[in-house]
């Protein structure tokens, strides 16, 4: 079988709520899903998610040959763009193509992936994390009440800029998890908003007044110092590498000391992950993968020694997407069709009027000016729970 083509597809995810967090918000609750559908001659699609802006660049290294041959095809891509370098919108090609390569293979052995990976078990252990940096006390509670409806443990909260309502935030969620667990998982998530001046004074504040499972992305990605000086001053772990774009941006953090919980982006695909997670495993770190729609790296998660939990972002999918996967118990129950089990309904997804947008100026995937060097804490005008009644 060998591959022929592709052809690119774009749907939306409706949350049902605002999303986002410290660096934007998404007040729409519609978000784009772009999906690349990698075609073969033997009649086989495969599915890959995320974003391909490059794709006519990185392509022609996958065209005509056979999709059995993943992990060489992923290194031929990256090889492909020597020159150019591999990172950003490169690298989310890469992944996505990846992603297709991978349900293409399980397919052609009629497998689920996770099996043909070798995972044992088709249940990944999750943790609740809505992107509910928008939503006011009643929503976050109605938010949380349906994960810890299906059994979630932990959960994780968005913050960063006005710490009496993270702490506040942080307790209303302890609060609803507490119903599975007496002492519940609990994620504190600033996307990078801090600076190296504020980060240990301002998780000590945090810390004094809740206990924390992971501090994450504390300090902005690529930086080891900082890091390094938080994970002394601390007994909570630092979770980072969502962003982190190629196995060798792990390498300073890692040999470092400076990380505790190795986290991916599953937007950049099975590959990484699984290498991401040997490099880990050598070192005795945890791996966690960052959600995506669909959970695309959950049957990856399943398979490697060292994963510690994935995050689960929302319990409905994009449309026009039916995945076989359901959630019970606190995680994702992977389900028996072959491949990723996505399967893709391409007249709902034509009939689609207008979309959403990640990268609008005041979403999260746009950064703040002033992030990172803030002076002193301030209050978010935005923010509207309501923490007096908090405690």
């Amino acid at each position: 079988m060998k591959i022929t083509g592709y052809r690119s597809l774009l749907t939306v995810h409706r949350w049902g709520r605002p999303v986002g967090d410290v660096n934007g918000v998404v007040r729409s609750g519609v978000t784009e899903v772009p999906v690349v559908l990698v075609e073969t001659d033997g009649g086989l699609t495969g599915v890959g998610l995320g974003s391909h802006d490059a794709i006519d660049r990185v392509f022609p290294a996958i065209e005509g040959e056979d999709p059995r041959a993943v992990s060489a095809l992923y290194d031929r891509m990256l090889s492909w763009v020597f020159k150019a370098g591999h990172a950003g919108s490169t690298f989310a090609t890469i992944g996505a193509l990846d992603m297709a390569l991978w349900d293409l293979k399980a397919k052609m052995a009629s497998e689920p992936l996770w099996r043909l990976l070798g995972a044992r078990d088709r249940f990944v252990p999750g943790y609740a994390s809505g992107l509910e940096y928008g939503l006011d006390e009643d929503g976050l509670v109605d938010l949380y009440s349906r994960f810890a409806d299906r059994g979630f443990t932990g959960a994780k909260v968005k913050g960063g800029l006005d710490l009496r309502r993270d702490v506040a935030r942080l307790g209303v969620v302890r609060e609803v998890m507490s119903r599975n667990s007496e002492n519940p998982a609990l994620m504190y998530d600033v996307n990078e908003s801090w600076g190296r001046h504020q980060a240990r004074r301002q998780l000590a504040q945090v810390e004094a007044q809740v206990e924390l499972t992971w501090i994450e992305e504390p300090v902005r990605r690529w930086d080891v110092e900082g890091h390094l000086a938080l994970a002394r001053s601390t007994s909570t772990a630092l979770a980072t590498g969502e962003n982190l774009t190629g196995l060798e941006q792990f390498r300073p953090l890692v040999e470092a000391g400076a990380v505790d919980v190795v986290q991916t982006g599953s937007v950049w695909g099975p590959t990484h992950f699984m290498r991401v997670a040997a490099y880990a495993h050598a070192h005795d770190l945890p791996v966690s993968p960052v959600a995506y729609n669909c959970n695309p790296l959950a049957a990856a998660a399943a398979a490697v020694p060292n994963h510690l939990v994935s995050e689960v972002q929302d319990l409905s999918f994009p449309v026009g997407l039916t995945v076989d996967q359901s959630f019970e118990d606190g995680g994702i129950i992977l389900g028996d069709e072959p491949g990723l089990g996505i399967a893709v309904d391409e007249t709902e997804i034509a009939a689609i009027t207008g979309t959403g947008s990640w990268a609008a100026p005041a979403g999260p995937h746009v950064r703040p000016r002033d992030a990172g060097l803030r002076l002193a804490q301030r209050r978010d005008p935005a923010a509207q729970l309501k923490v007096a009644s908090v405690g």
